[in-house]
C-alpha cells in the first residue's frame, strides 16, 4: 500500500510544529530587532575589544615604562654632571657673542608661549611620553631629517617630555643613532630624553615580503609592527612620521584617549594613482603605473585599489592632527581623509608644515652674488637617487633634443646627473642610462657622479647654472629646494610639490621654469641658460627657499603639537 505525504486532516501542512500566531508575535519582532542589535550592540563589542586589548597593553608595559622615567632621570643627573663645566664656559662665549646668534629657538619658544592656553608655563612642563613610530630611523634620508628636527623642537619646547622611538635599526645603539644625526643633519639632540625602542617584525613591512598585494600586505604589516611597538611601551601621544595610516588606526582602536599625529611625505595610494590605471585618462601615460587597468587584470587593479583607498582613508581619518608635507600632499590627503574625518568629528584642520631643509648651510657654502656668476658654467644639475620615478630617461630626451637645437646656450651645455645607488637594481639602470645616452649621442655631453659625498656635491651646486627635476607628481622635493638655496635656476616638472610650492614667483617674477614633455624641458633648459640677467634670478629663488628653513619648520610643528599636549595634558600615565 503507498503511503502519501498529506497531512493529517483538520492540521495545517509544514508549520514546524508551531502556530502561526506565535511564529507572527514571537520570531517577526525577534528580526525587526536584530539590524538593531547590530547596529548598537556590534559596535559596543567592538570598542569593548579595543578597551580591553588597550588596558592589557598599558598593565603590560607599565614596568617598562617606570624603568623608562628612572633611566631619563638618572641620564639627565649625569648628563648635567658631565656637561657642566662646558655650560659655564659655553655661556662665557655667549656673553661676548653677537645676540642674533641663536639658532632661531629664541623665536620658537615665544612663537609657542604666545598659543600656549594657559600662558605657556602648565604645557612646558608636560612630562608624558611621545612615541615616534619610524621603524627606518637611521635611515639617513628627508622622512629621518623630519624626525630628528621634530624631535628637536619637542625637546626645546617640552624640555620633560620622554621621546621614544620606535624603531626596527637593531644593528645601532642610540649613541650611534644619534652621533649619526649630528653628522648627517647637523641636528644636536639632548640624549637622556631620547630613547630606542626595538621592534621585531619590521620584515613585514617590507615590499620583498609581499610580491603581491604589496600595498595591502605592508599595511597589514604596519599593524603587526604597530601591535609589536605597543607591546613594548604605551605612550601618552603616538605621532606616525612614515605614513602608515594603518598604525593610526590600530592606536586608535586600543587606545581611543590617547592623542595620535600623522605627518604624511607622500599618500601610500592616490586619486592621480588611481586615474593613472586608465589608459584613456589625461594621467594615463603617468608614473610607473600609467594605463595598467586595462583588460580583465586591470579591472581587478583597480578594484583592489579601490577598496584599499577606501580603507585606508578610514585609517587614516582617526588621527587627531594630520600634517602634510606639501601643498600637493595636503590637497589628496584632504581628498581622502577629508569625509571620515568630518564624519569622525575631527575638527583640526589638514595642515601643511613643510619638511626642514639646510637653508642657511647653503646659504653660508654656496655664494650668490655678481662675482659667484662668472664660475658658474653651463651645467644642468640633476641631483636624484638612480629609481624609476625620478625619470633621468626623460631628462637625458629632452638634453638631448636641447643640444640638437645648436643654439648660443646648447653649444657648451652639459648634463650632470648626480645620485645614489643602492642596490643591483639600480646599478643595472644606470647602465640602461648609459646605454641610451649612447643612442642619444650625447656621451660626451653628459656625466654620471654615482654616491657623490656632501663636499662634490656642494661643488657642483657652486659651479651648476640650472638645476632639474623630472619626477612626476614629486611629493614636495627637498632636492630642488637646494637648488633654489644654492641659487640654480630650476627646471622642474609641472606637477606636485615642485610646482605648488618650490618653484613659484617671488614678487611676480620667476624663480625657474615648469615642464611636462621633452620638448617643454628642452625649451626650459634654452630658457634658464639665456636670462638676461641671472643673478637677479638666483636671487629671488635663494629668497623663495626660505620659506623651508629648519627654524620654519619648528615654528610650524610646535602648532600641531600643542593640540596634542592639550589633549594629552589632562591624562597622567
Amino acid at each position: 500500500m503507498s503511503e502519501t505525504c498529506a497531512a493529517p486532516s483538520g492540521r495545517k501542512p509544514f508549520s514546524f510544529g508551531m502556530d502561526p500566531k506565535v511564529l507572527a508575535f514571537v520570531v517577526v519582532p525577534l528580526l525587526a530587532v536584530t539590524p538593531l542589535v547590530t547596529l548598537f550592540i556590534v559596535p559596543w563589542l567592538w570598542k569593548s575589544l579595543g578597551s580591553l586589548l588597550g588596558w592589557y597593553l598599558r598593565r603590560k608595559t607599565d614596568g617598562r615604562r617606570c624603568h623608562i622615567v628612572e633611566l631619563v632621570e638618572a641620564d639627565e643627573k649625569a648628563y648635567q654632571a658631565a656637561q657642566k663645566g662646558e655650560e659655564e664656559e659655553e655661556a662665557n662665549r655667549k656673553s661676548t657673542s653677537n645676540d642674533g646668534d641663536n639658532d632661531g629657538w629664541e623665536s620658537i619658544e615665544a612663537h609657542a608661549a604666545g598659543i600656549s592656553t594657559n600662558g605657556g608655563k602648565g604645557e612646558k612642563e608636560w612630562d608624558g611620553v611621545v612615541g615616534f613610530f619610524h621603524p627606518f630611523c637611521n635611515a639617513g634620508g628627508g622622512g629621518e631629517r623630519v624626525l630628528w628636527a621634530s624631535i628637536r623642537a619637542t625637546q626645546e619646547r617640552w624640555p620633560r617630555a620622554k621621546c621614544v622611538v620606535y624603531t626596527g635599526d637593531h644593528d645601532v645603539s642610540k649613541d650611534d643613532i644619534l652621533a649619526r644625526v649630528e653628522n648627517r643633519f647637523n641636528i644636536h639632540l639632548h640624549p637622556p630624553t631620547v630613547n630606542f625602542l626595538y621592534l621585531s617584525t619590521r620584515h613585514w613591512v617590507l615590499a620583498s615580503t609581499w610580491p603581491h598585494f604589496t600595498l595591502a600586505g605592508q599595511s597589514i604589516g604596519s599593524v603587526i609592527m604597530a601591535w609589536d611597538a605597543f607591546s613594548l611601551l604605551a605612550p601618552d601621544i603616538f605621532i606616525d612620521t612614515m605614513g602608515y595610516a594603518f598604525a593610526i588606526g590600530l592606536s586608535k582602536f586600543v587606545f581611543p584617549d590617547v592623542p595620535t599625529a600623522a605627518y604624511v611625505h607622500y599618500p601610500t595610494i592616490s586619486t592621480d594613482m588611481l586615474s593613472s590605471l586608465d589608459p584613456s585618462s589625461p594621467l594615463g601615460s603617468q608614473g610607473v603605473n600609467a594605463g595598467r587597468g586595462a583588460g580583465p587584470r586591470g579591472t581587478l587593479k583597480k578594484l583592489y585599489w579601490r577598496l584599499f583607498a577606501h580603507t585606508y582613508s578610514h585609517m587614516g581619518a582617526a588621527a587627531d592632527v594630520v600634517m602634510t608635507n606639501s601643498t600637493w600632499t595636503q590637497n589628496h590627503i584632504t581628498t581622502l581623509w577629508g569625509p571620515a574625518r568630518r564624519a569622525a568629528h575631527k575638527h583640526s584642520p589638514i595642515a601643511v608644515v613643510y619638511p626642514p631643509v639646510a637653508v642657511r648651510e647653503l646659504e653660508a657654502e654656496v655664494d650668490v652674488s655678481l662675482a659667484s656668476e662668472a664660475s658658474r658654467e653651463d651645467v644642468l644639475l640633476y641631483i636624484a637617487q638612480f629609481r624609476p620615478e625620478k625619470n633621468h630617461t626623460l631628462i637625458l630626451e629632452a638634453f638631448a633634443e636641447f643640444v640638437k637645437t645648436d643654439t648660443h646656450a646648447a653649444r657648451n651645455a652639459r648634463l650632470v646627473l648626480v645620485g645614489s645607488v643602492r642596490d643591483d637594481h639600480d646599478s643595472k639602470r644606470v647602465y640602461e642610462l648609459r646605454l641610451l645616452v649612447n643612442e642619444l649621442h650625447i656621451r660626451d655631453r653628459v656625466e654620471f657622479h654615482l654616491d657623490a659625498s656632501w663636499p662634490d656635491i656642494l661643488e657642483w651646486l657652486r659651479r651648476a647654472s640650472v638645476g632639474v627635476n623630472g619626477m612626476w607628481n614629486e611629493h614636495f622635493g627637498i632636492g630642488v629646494v637646494e637648488y633654489q638655496a644654492a641659487g640654480l635656476v630650476s627646471v622642474v616638472h609641472n606637477s606636485g610639490g615642485p610646482k605648488l610650492d618650490i618653484v613659484v614667483d617671488v614678487d611676480g617674477e620667476p624663480t625657474g621654469f615648469h615642464a611636462t614633455t621633452a620638448t617643454e624641458f628642452a625649451a626650459g633648459f634654452e630658457k634658464a641658460l639665456s636670462l638676461p640677467d641671472p643673478t637677479a634670478v638666483r636671487l629671488r629663488a635663494r629668497q623663495s627657499a626660505k620659506r623651508f628653513t629648519e627654524e620654519e619648520f619648528a615654528n610650524r610643528w610646535m602648532a600641531q603639537m600643542e593640540t596634542l599636549v592639550v589633549m594629552a595634558g589632562a591624562r597622567k600615565p
